[in-house]
């Protein structure tokens, strides 16, 4: 999360993605995350992106 500078933005991120892996049927954890398989870690990053192109969609950007 290097481009994230606030303390607010890194949790808001996080909890972004904690929704998108629970979701997916992904178990995340806090913190170190390297036991995901390839398959698990990008069915997260997609999802993330899924839902952020949909946000854009709905007119939620800003």
């Amino acid at each position: 999360m290097k481009g994230i500078t606030t303390n607010e933005g890194r949790q808001t991120l996080e909890r972004f993605k904690m929704e998108a892996a629970n979701e997916v049927g992904v178990n995340l954890k806090q913190g170190y995350n390297g036991d995901l398989t390839s398959r698990e870690a990008g069915s997260v990053g997609g999802q993330m992106v899924k839902k952020m192109i949909d946000s854009y969609k709905m007119g939620n950007h800003q």
